[in-house]
């Protein structure tokens, strides 16, 4: 089915496949470092390999990384920008090492810049992470968002920009269901799902949608706050949810929903019921 949660790697980067193994899941995204700090050692030649080791052994089909939330692109801060750029040249280096398909980043934050300039800086930030890591597989997923402040990628147009000047086959997107909402899209009955996807196909790329992030949404449509909500308990409903999972099973599809208890599981067993 390509489902999967946001794994722990408490304890060693291989835990990941432990709680994998648990939850029965065939794909995952977890922190390849502390994303509270901007500095992170590169990965051993060690933590390389019991997680090489562990990821032949597992079920597990593909996994990725999620970026620190303390990077922003799109800064008009040098200082912030520049080691925005260092931390997702660092992050693309530790996913190559530990064979992670992509690293889902935010396209960052406008502050005082109108929104075309701000998109520019990102733009330079992935023409430059690019071409420090030529060579490297690893693909950049831009995610869309809820719009919250100053955010960009709140309009696919956002996303479907970035991706077209940047100019490089290691840029795609990562599409969530609760951000989308949040910002409008309103995905939860078949027609506004269909609108939603037909908009992305025209202007991101159906072949650009590489993960989905599923999270029903506490807040209502277009309220442009991102807030994530057990699926089914939230505004969205079921048959996004449901839509998703038969519309595209191709594509890996993660549980970012608050980890309460044993939620993950309870999540995952709505969504294979769905």
């Amino acid at each position: 089915m390509l489902l999967g949660v946001h794994c722990s790697v408490s304890g060693g980067l291989e835990k990941a496949f432990t709680e994998a193994k648990k939850l029965d899941i065939d794909t995952f995204q977890i922190f390849t470092r502390n994303q509270r700090q901007w500095k992170a050692k590169p990965i051993t030649k060690k933590e390389k390999e019991s997680f090489t080791k562990a990821f032949s052994a597992s079920k597990i089909k593909t996994a990725f990384s999620h970026a620190s939330y303390l990077i922003n692109l799109a800064s008009d801060s040098d200082e912030l920008w520049n080691k925005s750029v260092n931390a997702m040249i660092a992050e693309v280096e530790r996913c190559e090492a530990l064979g992670l398909a992509y690293t889902v980043v935010h396209p960052g934050a406008a502050k005082d810049k109108d929104e075309n300039t701000a998109m520019e800086t990102v733009v330079k930030a992935l023409k430059q992470i690019i071409k420090a890591t030529k060579g490297n597989n690893v693909i950049i997923l831009l995610e869309n968002t809820a719009g919250q402040g100053t955010t960009l990628g709140y309009n696919f147009q956002h996303l479907a920009k970035i991706i077209d000047m940047t100019e490089s086959e290691r840029t795609a997107a990562c599409f969530d269901t609760c951000h989308a909402y949040a910002a409008g899209y309103d995905i939860s009955n078949n027609h506004g799902f269909k609108k939603t996807f037909e908009e992305w196909n025209k202007l991101i790329g159906a072949n650009n949608l590489k993960a989905i992030h599923l999270n029903d949404s506490k807040t209502q449509l277009g309220s442009r706050v991102d807030r994530h909500a057990h699926i089914g308990q939230g505004e969205i409903g079921n048959q996004a949810f449901k839509l998703i999972l038969k519309s595209f099973p191709h594509i890996p599809k993660i549980l970012e929903t608050p980890k309460d208890g044993n939620m993950d599981e309870k999540n995952l067993e709505v969504l294979r019921t769905l």
